[in-house]
């Protein structure tokens, strides 16, 4: 028997409201990791673990625990371990130099170093470095990217292809670093073209301090961040207004906070790494003096904790454990 027209309109709300529902695809879950940078300490990592952390960004300075001329493969596999056995993930190592500096005595100890660190990063598996640029103080443009381009092709990525290791630029704009943004980005990866051994360790709190646009930086060169830094920046308002960016007196006017405490619009942050199905660890960088410092042995301080849990705490509201 055919239906009547009544039962086919009757039927119709029902149709529109199922179908969809049944062609719809499940949506993917988001979850990165969220870490903390510290340097490498037993009680650092159990800290982190104990907190709820996932991932860890760990100094391979000269003197720590990573020092790359110096550790040991049985220190190294005693780190590796413990890192494994309470569920972190050693995502970055970080050292900062500068890569390009004018006396040669010191341009042969940076690179030699730094081949280290490249080398180190090999063998505890960790695929991305933090590190600057480099720059030539008072050389043109242009002439500080070639050499960068040079110095790179030449000393870093033969290792980098060795080791499976991609450096990234953190945009401080205190360091040895022409990547603090994207004029210096442009020049860095025109130059590279598309190598897989150099791309960007984002942060936010880097552009807001230089009056850029972190949203938009962070739309435009998306595709080269493998790796974030979460802090957060305050700008003393009442303050700037009346000394300006470069006051004589050095009158601060602005500071590092933790995330949550600062300018950075973090909703738009992760509204944008979930656009883009960002799938990499994001790393607190604790530089708020409002909770203490590490202390002297590289430990954790209680206070400092606490500005780590403070954090994380504001963060889990955008990203779910």
């Amino acid at each position: 028997m055919n239906p009547t027209r009544r039962e086919l309109l009757a039927a119709l709300p029902l149709a529109a409201t199922v179908a969809p529902r049944a062609m719809a695809a499940p949506a993917k879950s988001w979850k990165p990791k969220i870490g903390v940078l510290c340097r490498y300490t037993e009680a650092n990592i159990d800290f982190a673990a104990a907190e709820g952390f996932q991932s860890l960004e760990l100094s391979a300075s000269p003197r720590s625990r990573l020092d790359a001329s110096t550790v040991t493969d049985e220190e190294l596999e005693k780190i590796k371990a413990h890192i494994n056995r309470v569920g972190l993930e050693a995502s970055v190592l970080g050292y900062t130099a500068n890569h390009t500096p004018a006396d040669p005595a010191e341009r042969t100890r940076v690179h030699t170093y730094f081949g280290k660190v490249i080398e180190l990063a090999g063998r505890m598996g960790v695929p991305y470095i933090s590190t600057m640029s480099g720059h030539m103080p008072g050389r043109p443009f242009q002439e500080q990217i070639d050499e960068i381009i040079r110095v790179y092709n030449e000393k870093y990525f033969p290792l980098c292809e060795k080791h499976k290791v991609r450096l990234l630029w953190e945009p401080w704009p205190d360091g040895p670093n022409l990547a603090t943004g994207p004029i210096g980005y442009d020049a860095l990866f025109k130059g590279f073209g598309n190598s897989p051994y150099v791309g960007i360790q984002f942060d936010a709190s880097h552009l807001v301090r230089q009056f850029m646009d972190p949203i938009a930086c962070m739309r435009d060169y998306m595709d080269k961040i493998y790796n974030m830094h979460l802090k957060d920046t305050e700008i003393f308002w009442d303050t700037l207004k009346r000394c300006g960016i470069t006051p004589p007196n050095r009158t601060r006017w602005w500071r590092y906070r933790i995330p949550g405490y600062g300018q950075i619009k973090w909703a738009e942050v992760f509204t944008v790494l979930m656009d883009a199905g960002y799938e990499g660890s994001m790393n607190i960088e604790h530089e708020d003096e409002t909770y203490g410092r590490t202390l002297p042995d590289g430990n954790f301080s209680e206070d400092f904790k606490t500005g780590f849990r403070m954090g994380l705490r504001y963060l889990r509201q955008f990203v779910p454990a």
